[in-house]
C-alpha cells in the first residue's frame, strides 16, 4: 500500500515528523496497527538495518531512523495493546556489572526494537543475579550481555553460572558481545552466541527464537 512505503521511506529517511504524520494518517485510514507497524514502522527500520550492514550509512543515520520509529511507535502503542499485536520474543539487556559503557548497547537495542522484539534494557553496571531476576520474572528467552572492559568480561561468565543454577538453561538463553569479546570466549564461558554488532545481534536473536517456534 503506497501510505506505508511513504511511511517505511521516512523512517528511512530519519524524518520524525513525517513518520508521526504517516502513522496518525495510516491509523485514521483505519488500517490494523500489525500492518502499521509490519509495513510501515519494521519495513522501514529493516532497510536501515541492511543499509547499515553494508556500510551504506552509519551511526548516526540508524540513530535518527531509531528516534523516527520512536515517533511513529507512541502513536501506535496505544492501538497494538488494544488489538494485542504480538512482538517477535523478548530479551533482556544491559551491561555487565562494573561496566559503564552503552553506546553499543543502545545500538544492539535499538536494532532488536526496529525488527519487532521487545526489549527491556536493563541499562549498566547490572549485577548477574538481576539479569537472570528480570528474564524468570518477564519470560525472556533471551539474555543480552555487553561488555567493553577486559576486567568485565568474567562478569559475563557469572550470568552464566546463575543461568545453570536455577536450571533454566533450556528456557534462557545468554548471547554476549562487546569489543574485547570473541566467539571463543563466548564458547569457554557458555554462552549460546556471540554478536559482534547490532545486525549480528538482530540475527542471532531471530534464529535462537525462530526455532523455538
Amino acid at each position: 500500500m503506497e501510505r506505508l512505503e511513504e511511511l517505511a521511506q521516512s523512517l528511512e529517511r530519519g524524518d520524525s515528523e513525517a513518520v508521526a504524520q504517516g502513522t496518525q494518517s495510516a491509523i485514521d485510514a483505519g488500517l490494523a496497527a500489525q500492518m502499521i507497524l509490519d509495513d510501515g514502522l519494521l519495513a522501514g527500520m529493516a532497510v536501515v538495518g541492511k543499509r547499515f550492514k553494508v556500510h551504506e550509512i552509519f551511526l548516526p543515520d540508524v540513530l535518527l531512523a531509531a528516534k523516527a520509529m520512536y515517533a511513529g511507535l507512541d502513536l501506535l502503542k496505544p492501538l497494538m495493546i488494544e488489538e494485542d499485536v504480538p512482538t517477535k520474543g523478548k530479551i533482556v539487556i544491559g551491561t555487565v556489572q562494573g561496566d559503564l559503557h552503552d553506546i553499543g548497547k543502545n545500538l544492539v537495542g535499538i536494532m532488536l526494537e526496529g525488527a519487532g522484539f521487545e526489549v527491556i534494557d536493563l541499562g549498566t553496571d547490572v549485577a548477574p543475579q538481576t539479569f537472570v531476576d528480570t528474564a524468570e520474572r518477564e519470560g525472556a528467552r533471551i539474555i543480552g550481555l555487553s561488555a567493553l572492559l577486559t576486567t568485565t568480561m568474567p562478569v559475563m561468565r557469572k550470568v552464566v553460572e546463575a543461568v545453570e543454577e536455577r536450571s533454566l538453561q533450556a528456557e534462557v538463553q545468554v548471547i554476549v558481545g562487546g569489543a574485547p569479546v570473541s566467539q571463543g570466549y563466548a564458547s569457554q564461558i557458555g554462552a549460546v552466541a556471540y554478536c559482534f554488532d547490532g545486525i549480528s545481534a538482530v540475527e542471532m536473536v531471530g534464529d535462537i527464537l525462530g526455532a523455538e517456534r
